[in-house]
């Protein structure tokens, strides 16, 4: 029963149907405003200097009360305009690892002529991010969220709200973008010593594609690593090549999920996997990846360390989500 009076308060009241895709823009039934702790001891003193001028017929206090009352009354419309017609979309988020602190950016558009001040959006009601949006621009707040496991992690509900100007109003809205987080597995900390590379099929070690000496320039393939990249030509408008050497042919470097050791469990091996992917990539080496059901060719680059990276992250899971 509460859950389901749950559901329909949030679908109903706070037009909570689940991750919306595209942008949300803040019209009048989407924010709520009430009175805060402040603004509850500001009425009541309001009250109280009321009553005593009644009692006492004083002029100056009936004065003094319509004033302040006036401009509480202006607050609330003030702190309610704050939030009123902005436009709220999901920006880029950066793949982070297990462990580590995921930060969603959110793009907040102000259109009208009226710059908006004090914007606060959090996630949990502790910790709060503040941002102000000038005039017919674009303001970008970082909301962070723990990444404890891998997968795909989600934002969830991120409430956005604001005290402005005299902080006895609250005002706010529930917003829950369609935004996704890659969380890699955590590398293992243990530098273990990565599988022997391999002769290539039919080579052996003879000479091939190699590091050596400088043998020519071909055209940029994706994936190929940046230093070997001949920048100077692309100055000069001849577009992207890539250099060639040679000498010793590069041995194939693979790492297979079947070559672990038995005894680690699926985490610890992907963890593994990952740690072996990042060195490989760091010491600018060409390498592939064989998991169950899933195999990545040999490449170079930061493309073949994201693709890697990703295959592990979603490693065994249905939906690609924890």
């Amino acid at each position: 029963m509460y859950a389901a009076l749950k559901r329909l308060i949030d679908t109903r009241l706070f037009q909570l149907r689940g991750p919306q895709p595209g942008a949300i823009v803040l019209v009048q039934r989407r924010i709520f405003i009430l009175p805060t702790r402040h603004g509850v001891v500001f009425a009541a003193v309001l009250a109280l200097m009321l009553l005593g001028s009644v009692n006492y017929s004083l002029s100056l206090g009936f004065l003094l009360t319509f004033l302040l009352g006036a401009m509480g009354v202006n607050a609330m419309l003030y702190t309610f305009r704050n939030l009123a017609r902005l436009r709220i979309a999901p920006g880029r988020t950066q793949p982070v690892f297990a462990g580590e602190t995921a930060y969603f950016t959110v793009c907040i558009t102000n259109a009208s002529v009226t710059d908006r001040y004090s914007i606060g959006l959090t996630r949990d009601r502790r910790h709060a991010v503040f941002v102000d949006a000038p005039q017919s621009q674009t303001a970008l707040a970082s909301v962070p969220v723990a990444a404890p496991r891998r997968g795909v992690l989600r934002p969830g509900r991120i409430t956005l709200f604001t005290r402005y100007p005299l902080g006895l109003f609250h005002a706010w809205a529930y917003l829950e973008l369609d935004m996704r987080c890659l969380v890699y597995p955590r590398p293992e900390a243990a530098r273990m010593t990565p599988p022997p590379p391999t002769p290539k099929a039919g080579e052996g070690f003879e000479h091939g594609a190699g590091h050596e000496d400088f043998a020519g320039l071909r055209p940029y393939h994706l994936g190929d690593a940046p230093r070997h990249i001949a920048w100077k030509a692309a100055a000069r408008g001849q577009g992207l090549l890539t250099k060639q050497f040679s000498g010793r042919a590069d041995a194939e470097l693979w790492f297979d999920w079947n070559e672990l050791p038995a005894q680690l469990d699926v985490e610890a091996r992907l963890s593994r996997l990952a740690r072996w992917v990042l060195d490989a990539h760091a010491a600018g080496r060409a390498f592939g990846l064989r998991l169950p059901g899933v195999t990545l060719a040999l490449a170079a680059g930061r493309a073949q360390r994201d693709r890697c990276l990703e295959a592990l992250a979603l490693f065994g899971l249905e939906d690609g989500e924890r």
